[in-house]
Order: C-alpha cells, then structure tokens, then sequence
C-alpha cells in the first residue's frame, strides 16, 4: 500500500469496519507522567491519516478528562471514527485516587449519560463495561447495556476483562462485538478459554497494552529508575525491582526477529499480535497507545510485518519466562476468575 494506510476488518460478526490496529488514548491523559496536548493532537491526525478509525477511551482516564479532550477530534470526523468508550470504574468524590467497580443498572444510565456529554456526540459506537462487578448478574448489565442500543445512546456492546464463561451469558442476552483484554508476547493468559469462546461467538478481541505498556519497545527497564513519580507502571509488578531485570533479558529474542525484519522491538511485539489473527481465526484489532505521530507510523507499520513459523517459535516461549503479574491484584482480571 503505497499510502501506508492500513486495512480493514470487522469488529466481530455484529460489529463495525474498521482499521486492523486502533489507538489507545488513555496516555494522552492519564497514567503515563507528563503529556503534550498539541502532540496527542497531532497523533490522532496522523493516526487517522494512516488508516487508524477505531479510538479507545473510558470515563475512568483521567476521571472524564479523556473523553472531554478528544471530543473536538471525534466532532471534527465523526464520520470517519469509531468511538469506544467504557464505564465502571466509579470515582469516589471524597478520594479520586480510588476505583470502585459498578456494573448496576442506574449506574450505567448514569455513566452513559456522562460519557456522552463529555464526547459531545450523540450515540456511542462500542460501548463496553470496563471491569466485571460480580456482585451483579452479568444478565442483568447487560440487559440494561442492551436496553441503551434500543434507545439509539449505543450502537454495539463490549466487554473488558471478561471471563469465557461471563462473555457466553452475555452474549446470549445481547451480541457482543468485542471483548478488550491485554495480549502480548507477555501476557498470553486469555489463549486458553477467552479467545476460543470469542472465535466460537463471532466476536473481535481488542487487545490492550499490546506493547507491554511500552517495556517491549525497550523505553524503559525499570519504572522506578526510569518513569516518572507519577507513572502509574511504577505499582506494577512486571516493571520493578528483580522483576524488571529478569524481563528486560527476555527483550533480547524479540531484538533477534526484528533484526532480521530490519524492525523495533515494538513492531515485532504489534506483528506477533496482529498475526494472531490468523493463528486463531478470529478478529484481533490491538489498541497501542501512543502520543506521538512518528510512533503511530512505526506501529501501524507493524501491520505489514508477517513472521515466519520460526519466529513464531522462537518468540512463543516468552511469556512461560516472564517475572510477576500484570497487576498486583490480578482479581480484576479474567484470568484471576477463570
């Protein structure tokens, strides 16, 4: 493709069009240390200039600040975008460094209505319920996320963190187009129930943190020597401490395939992702976030890379080696219910 544009796939059998790789936002607001306005603002242009149409946020980034700063964005080509946007994380007004998860029925009115006067659109694309409250029939949510498309607020359902067996009794109340959890060459955990029940539903997965939150691109080795004090990957385990170093050598496999590609580590880490795809049969759309426009053009460069079966080989015992969880609370994740 001459352009560098990249191509298309539906989001799951009941789902939309859209570009192969997407962008996550969340860094151009939230969690990452310090950010630059002007150069996010030139990241989602550039993104979109390359093909890139499905964009990630939640009402949790930055408690709205996310979904308020893209807006103009979203208003200025609201044809051409896929808006994905999330609730349940709940922020308690007395201590905004909390998250409380809320999967009830007047909570989710509530945080759609939010949401979508933050994005100063009229309906929401994707919507997807961030985290699972177990507390609260899954039927039950999804009933009333069901009951948002009816009302025209929504147009598809997600969901995020999700167990195989909570995404087939979701799915038997209303289609889901897409399941987001973190897949990477490190965090392969959701291969084993999730993607099998997703390929057997006709639904995408949209892996986050594709790049390991950058630590595959080789940015950074230890966040605390590394990141600033406000960085979130400093709490988590993988990125400190023993951990970290153990980690940072298994970069050196994924440096002998992308020398032979002549690529980054993290266009290896995106390749491998992409190609799953493939190996699974069944849609994989990953959402790397970055706020620079010359990383948009190294990842969705990623698009174009396909690796040989002995790559594939070589780079698939990575994740058996890695040190330490995703989260220090793996709770609210899939894999710590399944």
């Amino acid at each position: 493709m001459t352009d560098g544009r990249i191509t298309t796939a539906k989001l799951g059998d009941n789902g939309p069009e859209v570009g192969v790789q997407g962008l996550g936002c969340m860094g151009m607001s939230f969690a990452y240390g310090p950010v630059d306005a002007d150069a996010s603002r030139a990241t989602l242009e550039r993104a979109l200039e390359l093909g890139v149409t499905f964009y990630d946020t939640a009402d949790a980034y930055g408690a709205g600040e996310n979904e308020r700063f893209l807006s103009p964005f979203f208003k200025a080509h609201r044809d051409e975008v896929v808006i994905a946007t999330k609730f349940a994380l709940s922020i308690p007004a007395d201590d905004p460094t909390r998250r409380v998860i809320r999967n009830d029925p007047p909570y989710i009115r509530q945080a759609v209505e939010e949401s979508l006067k933050r994005l100063d659109v009229d309906v929401i694309d994707l919507y997807y319920m961030h985290r699972r409250d177990v507390n609260v029939p899954i039927e039950e949510s999804v009933g009333t996320m069901a009951d948002l498309v009816r009302e025209g607020k929504v147009k598809h359902l997600g969901l995020s963190e999700v167990t195989a067996d909570e995404l087939r009794a979701a799915h038997a109340v209303h289609p889901i187009a897409a399941v987001q959890s973190e897949w990477s060459l490190f965090s392969r955990d959701i291969e084993t129930y999730v993607v099998p029940a997703a390929r057997d539903l006709g639904v995408a997965l949209v892996p986050y943190s594709p790049l390991g939150r950058g630590f595959l691109t080789g940015s950074f080795t230890n966040a605390e020597q590394d990141l600033t004090p406000d960085d979130f990957r400093r709490q988590q385990p993988r990125f400190t401490g023993e951990n970290a170093t153990a980690n940072a050598a298994l970069l050196e496999l994924i440096r002998t395939v992308a020398d032979a590609h002549g690529a980054s580590l993290g266009q290896i880490a995106l390749a491998w992702v992409q190609q799953q795809a493939t190996i699974r049969d069944l849609p994989v759309i990953p959402i790397p976030g970055t706020r620079k426009p010359s990383r948009v053009e190294e990842n969705t460069a990623a698009t174009r890379i396909i690796l040989t079966e002995e790559q594939l080989d070589l780079l698939d015992g990575i994740a058996a080696q890695v040190a330490g969880n995703r989260y220090a609370d793996m709770a609210f994740t899939s894999a710590g219910r399944e």
